[in-house]
């Protein structure tokens, strides 16, 4: 059931120079909320910022009753989404859009580029609550785009790969040792990153027929599949990101 409701700033951290994870407080119980579902984010009282922002889930804590976003400041929106503080609230319209469908066996990848590792946080602690012990890997450009090893870990174990060299295995994300295998060892791959990268690794997983599911980040303005501006073309015709996805199979994808 989708929600329209002020939420409270709970915590504000600063992760680097361009990327935070916003906390907030709920002001009545979460409903349940499931790995790879999306809010949409309004600043109150804010006039230069009237559209909503789309955001990945990146984690929900019932006893504390908040639920996280991992951003990248990229425009006005998140800038001022970056300086918000306990004297502010934020209207959340959630949860949004559908969900990773999980496995019953473990052998299972994550694969995050750049931010879009966001809602791969929730899908790794859900796994791990369901006696499944996931892999991720981790791409950036360079060590300072490798966030969050530490919460990860709670629930994988953690490869990484960056362009520079600086952290884990040199190279893009498809480059990483574990893809280059003779006998790939996952029976089932997720993931969210830059749209090159996961056509990469849906173009991989399509010829080793592997079961794939990817997060689409593509932009929305309105959440409720009216505005039509994140249209994806499928095999079963257009399809809205926001109300039938993010979460597609490869499969379906006409990528």
């Amino acid at each position: 059931m989708k929600k329209i409701q002020d939420f409270n700033i709970y915590a504000n951290h600063r992760l680097n120079y361009e990327t935070f994870i916003l906390e907030l407080k709920a002001p009545e119980k979460l409903p349940e909320i499931f790995p790879g579902q999306f809010a949409q984010l309004k600043i109150n009282n804010h006039p230069q910022v009237f559209l909503r922002r789309p955001f990945s889930i990146h984690n929900v804590d019932y006893e504390k009753n908040t639920i996280s976003f991992f951003i990248k400041i990229i425009g006005e929106g998140t800038r001022s989404l970056q300086k918000l503080n306990k004297k502010n609230s934020i209207n959340v319209i959630y949860p949004l859009g559908n969900s990773f469908n999980l496995p019953k066996q473990n052998n299972v990848l994550l694969v995050g580029g750049g931010t879009g590792v966001a809602p791969l946080l929730l899908l790794s602690k859900s796994l791990k609550n369901n006696n499944i012990s996931p892999v991720i890997l981790i791409g950036g450009r360079s060590r300072n785009d490798i966030l969050q090893i530490k919460e990860f870990e709670k629930y994988c174990k953690v490869l990484i790969t960056t362009e520079d060299g600086t952290l884990g295995e040199k190279g893009l994300v498809t480059q990483h040792s574990v893809f280059q295998t003779d006998k790939f060892p996952f029976k089932k791959i997720y993931t969210c990153g830059p749209e090159l990268m996961m056509k990469a690794i849906g173009k991989f997983a399509k010829k080793n027929n592997i079961e794939c599911e990817v997060s689409l980040e593509n932009t929305m303005a309105c959440g409720f599949g009216a505005c039509l501006c994140c249209v994806v073309e499928t095999s079963k015709g257009n399809k809205c990101v926001c109300t039938e996805g993010p979460v597609f199979n490869i499969k379906y994808l006409k990528w």
